[in-house]
């Protein structure tokens, strides 16, 4: 095993780490809290979840053992299985970020509506959709004898070994990745950009609504020319007024700028906040199975040499995407940082108390019975 296997071994390995341990950690905060199991993309990000776990412990390692032994890892049937597996769980994983998608869309477009529109029972339907999707390649793959041992990704995964059969995978191999990475890639799209879209008008409209709001302001304090006596203005009570003191009315056009310019501010930084976000939801899935796409593509070109360490780091890649999706999805919301933080501190109240029941029974047996 040379330098470049013992660098994806090692890149392989850290993928399963940190996929095992945020997918798990997204699993016990679905456990926790009762508010994030009550609403709809509950069951989007667990059916997400579950696959990207499986992939962890059945495929990565097969992969793995593949990558060090340079060859197939394991009997023909278990193989055929973690073949269907993979297929299985790459356009799951693929159709359920497009279902998060389709979700947030109708939160945002439909604010009022969101509850009936998404309840459970649709979410479970879109779900019941997408594992009747995804098991439909993988099903036909197994029939026509596709699944087994491929020596360029050292992975058990879509291969066919007769060449009187290339045309046919070919075409089946097309129709998969269009009918799960493209039409994930184009519900991701048109349904984040527009969620952008409104977002973007929405921030205007409060903007323009604040803005108003101080022009009426402006509108019912105006504020007039000082009279010439105001310099020796005398109040009822006899005491005399400070000319010099600004009123209020004459604050307000300043008051009306400075808002101005924070308002502007803010736009902005929404601007930027939703662009991340949605330009991170679309570029993690590009950059994880784009390349693996492309590469499962151009294999069926056999003018195009492809190097069998770009074919595990593509694969690597695909599976990074199980290590990325609890951050993307989860982790980084509100609810399921305050679910961990619940947690965390459950846990340490649990073994404070542990460690105090020890110092006090400790303590106990150090004293000696005193004698009457």
């Amino acid at each position: 095993m040379n330098s470049w296997d013992a660098g994806l071994a090692g890149l392989l390995v850290g993928t399963m780490g940190v996929s095992l341990l945020s997918n798990a950690l997204v699993l016990l905060c679905l456990l926790h809290s009762a508010d994030i199991r009550r609403q709809a993309p509950a069951l989007f990000t667990l059916n997400l979840t579950c696959g990207n776990l499986l992939c962890t412990v059945v495929n990565m390692p097969l992969t793995l053992a593949g990558v060090v032994a340079q060859r197939q890892p394991a009997g023909d049937r278990l193989c055929r299985l973690a073949a269907f597996l993979d297929t299985f769980l790459a356009t799951n994983s693929m159709l359920s970020m497009a279902a998060l998608s389709i979700d947030r869309w109708v939160a945002v477009v439909f604010p009022l509506s969101y509850r009936a529109k998404m309840r459970l029972r649709d979410a479970a339907l879109m779900v019941a959709y997408t594992w009747l999707h995804a098991l439909t390649f993988p099903a036909a793959a197994l029939a026509l004898s596709w699944l087994g041992f491929h020596q360029l990704y050292a992975s058990c995964t879509l291969c066919s070994r007769r060449p009187d059969e290339r045309l046919r995978f070919a075409v089946f191999t097309g129709a998969f990745h269009a009918l799960s990475f493209l039409l994930s890639f184009i519900v991701l799209c048109c349904t984040y950009l527009k969620v952008l879209k409104v977002a973007r008008f929405h921030c205007k409209r409060i903007d323009v609504i604040t803005m108003q709001t101080l022009v009426l302001l402006v509108d019912i304090h105006p504020s007039p020319e000082p009279p010439l006596e105001a310099a020796a203005c005398v109040c009822e009570e006899g005491t005399h007024c400070d000319p010099d003191r600004p009123a209020l009315s004459h604050l307000l056009p300043s008051l009306t700028r400075s808002v101005r310019e924070r308002c502007l501010e803010e736009q902005k930084r929404r601007r930027q906040r939703a662009t991340k976000k949605i330009s991170t939801f679309i570029g993690t899935f590009l950059v994880c199975f784009a390349p693996y796409v492309i590469t499962r593509l151009v294999e069926l070109s056999s003018t195009v040499p492809i190097g069998s360490h770009w074919g595990v780091l593509s694969k690597c890649l695909a599976y990074s995407k199980a290590a990325s999706d609890p951050f993307v999805y989860s982790l980084l919301r509100h609810q399921y940082r305050k679910s961990c933080k619940e947690i965390l501190n459950r846990v340490l109240h649990r073994r404070s108390l542990h460690s105090s029941g020890l110092t006090s029974d400790s303590h106990s047996q150090n004293i000696l019975p005193v004698s009457e």
